[in-house]
């Protein structure tokens, strides 16, 4: 029974991120009509050249998604995607690709940028400049504002990253200290700018996606101050960032874009709510009674875990909301607060495990996965695990409060072969929650 709904509970990923593919995504948003550009049916005709920058984790994908259909009509482009996820980049002269890192910046991040900003530059007011945005965009495609260095960049990332921030949060403090997130990329371009946008944020806000490098920004050095300093980050921070900031809150430093550009458009082509309307669909085709509880869920792993955990619960001894068997689907982004040393893995492998606890006993099946295919600094995009786990973690002589409490899921559930492994898939939509319960 367990075998069977694992099994299904992969056949219904497999559809997520089917829906989730940003080179479909693309091709269903744009097209070419005689001598004009389509996007959702609005026309931009080309009177100049064509050029394309694209950046972020599916910013392959979607790269060769804007050359089969216009070709030699792109005079030059630049790529900037993660390690690992340039298997499926157009390899054309023209267009320069540059594998960064991410989570954590590093040179070629900052190689990116600069290359970025030159590009964006050369355009003349004829010219469209095609901008493919995707989710790790704010970590890939960098350029600090002068006095910060790429190590102190560095720094304020993985104090973020480790605080519990919101990604939204976490990049209103990015926009104050890039000279390109913030709408401040958009600002640079004398063309027309048509950016395409895969969205990995809950509730697709064109501003937070790898922090709107062309978008209007409503946040302020203020919003980033309080961020730095709720989260206990301020006073752990390199004095560069700090001082970039404090003369930003009195009035020195200019803000982020604060008005919409007439020759800016910015279309969302893509989001982790398509992805979650495929899996439903799927789950009904192999027999199930299926449900989307959210495509918005936020907060601690271990703690939204527990909620999901509570409704799996309730069908699989009340048959409520959903009536066995059923699929309970979920999209968003949770996040783990980590205080001092932490073992390996990710919010995704976290969820895994506190769900654990509440299955255990169950007729059920739980995925978490990150939809790029990495969670964490892990090569696992998530964890599976079922109604036995828990006997299987402690046959192996494992204590699950004691890996919570270590933030060390990869290598407890890597024990009990209960990693979820797909390799970079080529888009990123936020992360999904797949419950099989029969």
């Amino acid at each position: 029974m367990l075998s069977q709904a694992r099994t299904d509970a992969h056949s219904i990923l497999d559809a997520a991120l089917k829906a989730a593919d940003p080179y479909l995504a693309v091709k269903r948003a744009m097209g070419v009509r005689g001598n004009a550009l389509r996007v959702f049916g609005r026309e931009f005709p080309v009177t100049g050249s064509i050029y394309l920058l694209a950046f972020g984790k599916a910013a392959c994908a979607m790269g060769k998604a804007v050359v089969d259909l216009l070709g030699k009509r792109i005079k030059e482009g630049l790529i900037v995607t993660k390690y690992g996820y340039a298997w499926n980049c157009p390899r054309i002269q023209r267009i320069k690709v540059i594998e960064a890192g991410h989570p954590i910046p590093d040179e070629n991040s900052l190689l990116g940028g600069k290359l970025g900003v030159e590009l964006a530059k050369r355009i003349g007011e004829e010219d469209i400049l095609l901008v493919l945005i995707s989710g790790g965009g704010s970590t890939l495609f960098l350029l600090p504002e002068e006095g910060i260095s790429l190590e102190d960049k560095i720094r304020t990332n993985e104090l973020l990253l480790k605080s519990g921030a919101k990604i939204s949060e976490i990049n209103t403090v990015r926009k104050h200290l890039s000279t390109v997130k913030g709408g401040k990329l958009a600002k640079r371009v004398k063309g027309t700018v048509i950016s395409l946008i895969l969205s990995d944020v809950v509730g697709d806000p064109l501003e937070t996606i790898a922090s709107g490098p062309t978008v209007r920004d409503p946040t302020t050095f203020q919003d980033a101050y309080g961020i730095l300093s709720l989260y206990g980050v301020w006073e752990k921070l390199p004095e560069s960032v700090k001082k970039h900031i404090e003369r930003g809150l009195n009035g020195k430093v200019e803000e982020t874009l604060k008005e919409n550009l007439p020759n800016v458009h910015n279309f969302i082509v893509g989001s982790g709510t398509r992805a979650c309307e495929a899996a439903r669909r799927k789950a009904e085709e192999l027999g199930y009674n299926a449900g989307i509880l959210t495509t918005a869920l936020e907060g601690e792993a271990r703690e939204v875990a527990l909620a999901i955990g509570s409704i799996v619960q309730e069908v699989a001894k009340c048959n409520r909301p959903l009536p066995k068997p059923a699929v309970l689907i979920a999209g968003g982004e949770w996040t783990v607060t980590i205080g001092g040393e932490a073992g390996l893995g990710g919010p995704n492998q976290e969820f895994a495990m506190s769900i654990a606890r509440k299955i255990s006993g169950l007729n059920a099946v739980v995925l978490a996965v990150d939809t790029d295919g990495t969670d964490g600094p892990t090569g696992a995009a998530g964890g599976i695990v079922d109604g036995k786990t828990i006997e299987r973690l402690e046959k192996a002589g494992i204590n699950v409060e004691d890996v919570l409490r270590r933030h060390d899921a990869y290598r407890a559930l890597k024990t009990v072969n209960a990693l979820l492994k797909t390799g970079p898939t080529g888009t990123n939509v936020n992360s999904l929650v797949v419950a099989v319960v029969v």
